[in-house]
C-alpha cells in the first residue's frame, strides 16, 4: 500500500518515524547558489538536434566523441580493441587541465562484444569478460587508454573514494555452483587505482563489503563510512552502509573489513510507497548475518519486518554532506508497493534522516534515472535507463526535471556521468553504442 503524510502521522506517530516536512523543497537541489545550478534554475533550454544523429544537447553545447568500443584501440602490451558496454565511471583530477577516467564494463560471460584484455596482474577470473579500463584525458583529447581490472562480472556502477581510487561493482552473485566455468565467486566490490598506488600481484576483491549484486557506492568522507545500493529482485534489494575498521582510509584500507549494515526505516518496508516530496523519514541500520552469502543471499537473510527494501536501487553520490539515492523505478505488477518511474532520495548521516527530493510519475517525459552525479558547483545529473529515447536530466532546485542531453542515435541508456574538477566538462557513456563523450558549454546559464 502507498504511504502519505497523513498515514504516517497517524501509523505511528512524528517522533517514532522523525517525520518531518520538507519546508522549502525548492532549495534541495540548489545546495548554494552557484554557476552550475543557480536558485532559480529552469533548464538549459529545449534541446537542438544534432546533425550526425549522436547527442542534441541545448544551444550554446557541444560534445565530443573519444572513445569507441570495438573500434578505438588500447595503449600498452598487447593492445586490443576498446572494451563495451561501458557503464559507471569517475573523473579523477590529474594536474591542470587533465583527468584520469576509470571506466566500468558491464560484460557477462558468453558476450560477443569485445571484453577487457586480460594482462597479467589484472585477472581476477580468466572465466568471466569484465573489468575497467583507465583513460588519461585533456580536456575533450584522449591521450591514454589502458585496461586496470579484468576477469570480473557485469561492473556496472561503483563510486570514487576519498583518497581518490575507483570501486567498481558487480552486479552478480553467481559462483562456480551457480554458473558453469566460473573459477572464483563474484559480487564483490574492487579497488582500482587510476595512479598506481596499488601494487598487487592479482585484483583482491573486498569481500567485507558483502557479496551481492552490487550497483553503486558512496563514502563520507568524514569517517569513511561506505554506503552501497543492491540491484536485485525476489525478494528486493537494500541500501547499505560499513563501517569501516580504518576509519582514515587510504588506498587498501577497505581490506582491513569492518561491518556491514542494512538499511531499516521504521513502519516502511518498501520506499516506493512514500510518494509526497519532502517526506523525511528516520533510519537505523541493523547488522548483516553473512556478509558474504555463504548459504543464503544476503538480502534473503532478513524478514521484510527487519529491513527496508529499495525497487531497483541504483545510483549513490556523496555531495556537501549529505548522499543521493537513487530508485530507478517501482512497478505493482512486480512486487512494489507503489507504482513511479524513478526517485530521488537525500539521506542526511548526522541526523540519520531519509527525505524524498524527487519522485517521476509513470507516463511522464523522463524515466528511470539510473546513475547519478553532483558537478563541483552542486548541480545534479541523472543519467536515464528507461523505455524509448534516453536523456541526461538536470533537476531543477524545485525537483523539476530538465533535459540536459539526449541520445539521438539510438534507445541505449546514459551511464557514467562524471564532471572533471573544474567542473568544465561532463564525461558519460552511451553504454549499448559503445561511446564515451565529454560534453561543455555554459554551466552557468538556466
Amino acid at each position: 500500500m502507498s504511504v502519505n503524510r497523513r498515514q504516517l502521522m497517524a501509523g505511528a506517530g512524528t517522533a517514532g518515524l522523525g517525520f518531518a516536512l520538507a519546508g522549502a523543497v525548492d532549495a534541495v537541489f540548489a545546495g548554494t547558489a552557484n554557476a552550475a545550478t543557480p536558485a532559480a534554475f529552469k533548464g538549459y533550454g529545449e534541446l537542438v538536434a544534432d546533425p550526425k544523429k549522436v547527442v542534441d544537447l541545448p544551444k550554446g553545447f557541444r560534445y565530443t566523441v573519444f572513445s569507441k568500443a570495438g573500434k578505438d584501440t588500447l595503449d600498452g602490451p598487447g593492445g586490443g580493441l576498446v572494451p563495451a558496454a561501458h557503464d559507471g565511471m569517475r573523473a579523477f583530477p590529474a594536474g591542470i587541465g587533465r583527468s584520469v577516467l576509470v571506466r566500468n564494463h558491464e560484460l557477462s560471460p558468453g558476450t560477443k562484444d569485445p571484453i577487457v584484455p586480460q594482462r597479467p596482474g589484472l585477472v581476477y577470473d580468466p572465466a568471466t569478460p569484465g573489468g575497467t579500463t583507465t583513460l588519461t584525458v585533456a580536456g575533450d583529447r584522449l591521450l591514454r587508454h589502458v585496461p586496470s581490472l579484468a576477469g570480473t562480472y557485469r561492473n556496472c556502477a561503483g563510486g570514487g573514494t576519498p583518497w581518490n581510487t575507483w570501486l567498481t561493482c558487480e552486479e552478480t552473485e553467481a559462483t562456480p555452483a551457480s554458473e558453469a566455468g566460473l573459477t572464483k565467486k563474484h559480487g564483490y566490490v574492487f579497488e582500482v587505482d587510476p595512479f598506481g598506488r596499488l601494487r598487487d600481484d592479482a585484483p583482491v576483491p573486498l569481500t567485507a563489503l558483502g557479496r551481492f549484486p552490487h550497483e553503486a557506492v558512496a563514502i563520507d568522507p568524514r569517517d569513511g563510512t561506505v554506503y552501497l545500493t543492491e540491484d536485485a529482485a525476489k525478494p528486493y534489494g537494500l541500501v547499505y552502509r560499513f563501517q569501516p575498521k580504518r576509519a582514515h582510509g587510504g588506498p587498501g584500507s577497505l581490506r582491513a573489513g569492518g561491518k556491514l549494515q542494512a538499511l531499516q526505516v521504521p513502519a516502511v518496508r518498501d520506499l516506493s510507497a512514500v510518494r509526497d516530496l519532502g517526506t523525511r523519514l528516520s533510519v537505523t541500520w541493523v547488522d548483516v548475518p553473512d556478509p558474504d552469502a555463504t548459504t543464503v543471499s544476503v538480502r534473503a537473510q532478513f524478514d521484510n519486518a527487519k529491513v527496508t527494501r529499495v525497487p531497483k536501487a541504483e545510483g549513490i553520490f556523496w555531495s556537501r554532506g549529505v548522499i543521493y539515492l537513487v530508485s530507478s523505478y517501482a512497478k505493482v505488477s512486480e512486487g512494489a508497493a507503489l507504482d513511479h518511474s524513478g526517485q530521488v532520495w537525500r539521506f542526511d548521516p548526522k541526523r540519520a534522516t531519509l527525505e524524498l527530493v524527487l519522485r517521476l510519475e509513470v507516463g511522464g517525459r523522463f524515466d528511470s534515472p539510473d546513475n547519478i552525479t553532483v558537478s563541483p558547483f552542486g548541480g545534479i545529473v541523472l543519467c536515464e535507463d528507461g523505455d524509448g529515447e534516453n536523456y541526461l536530466v538536470a533537476p531543477s532546485a524545485d525537483g523539476t526535471p530538465y533535459p540536459l542531453a539526449r541520445n539521438a542515435g539510438s534507445d541505449s541508456e546514459w551511464a557514467g556521468a562524471t564532471f572533471s574538477a573544474d567542473g568544465k566538462w561532463l564525461y558519460a557513456n552511451i553504454q549499448g553504442d559503445g561511446l564515451t563523450v565529454a560534453i561543455t558549454g555554459p554551466w552557468w546559464r538556466g
